[in-house]
């Protein structure tokens, strides 16, 4: 009798780790970008709290108006070709917001292949190289940077949900957007 129970417990506990494993790993899979991805970069003049603040104002106005250009957007073919044809529409939003707040920091708009150093987030590492973006730079570009990923649309959904987050939790909509856009289900 007292050799059945410790296998039993044995068995349990082999059940749980295997759960706890798939559980993680299921989290791991859920946070990293697909290969075929467009990501929107805006980087700060410098990490002085007002530029950091200005940095987030050009963020917040962008991420608006790409929700609403890129909203019905199914596939990363179409996505490109709204971005390419509103680069200049950008651009004004970008002039437009640094007007409204009294500031005549210089910046740049750019749509293509941009650098995007090694980061990590959330257990992830996401590595250094050149990836098909569109980039906000602001002054020096000397600044903490923030990114997301337009197509599949993993920013442009968590904007529509608060405006005011710093990072962007990814995990939620990767599994259903890859499905979506890249299974054809």
């Amino acid at each position: 009798m007292k050799g059945g129970f410790i296998i039993k417990k044995i068995i349990i506990c082999i059940i749980i780790l295997l759960l706890l494993i798939s559980v993680f790993s299921k989290a791991q899979e859920d946070v990293l970008i697909p290969d075929e991805a467009i990501r929107f970069r805006v980087i700060a003049n410098s990490n002085s709290f007002e530029d950091q603040n200005i940095k987030l104002k050009v963020r917040n106005n962008l991420q608006k108006q790409m929700t609403s250009v890129l909203k019905d957007s199914t596939s990363i073919e179409e996505s490109r070709t709204i971005l390419k044809n509103n680069v200049l529409v950008f651009f004004e939003n970008v002039n437009n917001t640094l007007k409204k707040i009294n500031s005549n920091q210089n910046f740049t708009v750019k749509y293509g292949k941009n650098y995007f150093p090694e980061k990590k987030y959330k257990g992830v590492t996401y590595k250094e190289g050149e990836y098909e973006s569109l980039v906000v730079t602001l002054g020096n570009g000397k600044g903490d940077n923030w990114w997301c990923v337009l197509f599949p649309p993993l920013c442009l959904l968590e904007a529509e949900k608060t405006q005011e987050s710093k990072d962007v939790e990814y995990k939620f909509f990767v599994k259903e957007l890859i499905d979506k856009y890249f299974n054809n289900n």
